[in-house]
C-alpha cells in the first residue's frame, strides 16, 4: 500500500476531513483526520496495519505497544499481523504508564504505534515507558504524520514509518484566514465532544 493509497482510503471513509476545525491545541486548521472514521471498519483497519507490520516485520519486534484511544486497535491489528503480542499504555495522573499488570521485560524488542501524531508528544512518552522498562524501541509505526516529518519520536528517523504525511497548515485564531473569510469553525477531537 502505498502513500497514494492511503490518502485515498482515508479520503473515502471521510477520515480526512476539510474545512475550518478547531484542534485540540487551540489552533485552527483547514484539514483535521477524524480518525475513528476509518478504524471503525475492521477491513481497512486490517489493511492498514498490515502494511505497518511488512514494514516493520524486519526489526523483529517482539510486542506491539500503543498508547490509548486509537493506539490500542492499531497495536492489536499490527500485532496480529506479526505474530507477538499487542498492550497498551494509559495515563494514570497525567503520567503515560503500563497498567493492567502489562509489562515490558529488559532487552525485549518493542514496535510502539499511533494513530495521528502532530506533535509526536504522546508517542515520545510511550517510547520513554520502553526505555523505563530497559526494553528496545525498534521502531516507531504511524497512520498518519501530519508533523510533516518535523515530530520529534525520541528514535532515530530511519526507524519511523508513516503511512500518510501530512503537512497540515495551523493557525492562532487571530491569525486564522479562515476565520477573517468569517467561514464557521467546527470542534473536532476528544477533548471538544459533548455528552
Amino acid at each position: 500500500m502505498n502513500e497514494q493509497e492511503v490518502r485515498e482510503l482515508l479520503t473515502k471513509t471521510r477520515a480526512i476531513l476539510t474545512g475550518h476545525f478547531l484542534l485540540t491545541s487551540g489552533l485552527h486548521s483547514p484539514l483535521y483526520v477524524e480518525k475513528f472514521n476509518v478504524l471503525q471498519q475492521p477491513r481497512y483497519t486490517e489493511a492498514l496495519c498490515q502494511e505497518l507490520a511488512k514494514r516493520f516485520a524486519a526489526a523483529q519486534p517482539e510486542t506491539v505497544l500503543g498508547p490509548m484511544t486509537g493506539g490500542i486497535l492499531l497495536a492489536h491489528e499490527v500485532g496480529k499481523a506479526l505474530g507477538t503480542r499487542a498492550i497498551f499504555t494509559e495515563r494514570e495522573n497525567g503520567k503515560m504508564t503500563l497498567r493492567r499488570g502489562f509489562t515490558l521485560r529488559p532487552g525485549e524488542r518493542v514496535l510502539v504505534v499511533e494513530d495521528i501524531v502532530t506533535t509526536g508528544g504522546s508517542v515520545r512518552e510511550v517510547v520513554d515507558v520502553v526505555r523505563a522498562a530497559g526494553a528496545i524501541p525498534v521502531g516507531v509505526g504511524l497512520l498518519v504524520d501530519r508533523s510533516g516529518g518535523k515530530a520529534d519520536f525520541g528514535v532515530p528517523a530511519k526507524d519511523v514509518q508513516a503511512l500518510l504525511q501530512l503537512a497540515v497548515e495551523a493557525y492562532e485564531p487571530s491569525e486564522c484566514p479562515l476565520c477573517a473569510k468569517g467561514e464557521p469553525l467546527t470542534e473536532r477531537g476528544s477533548k471538544h465532544l459533548k455528552g
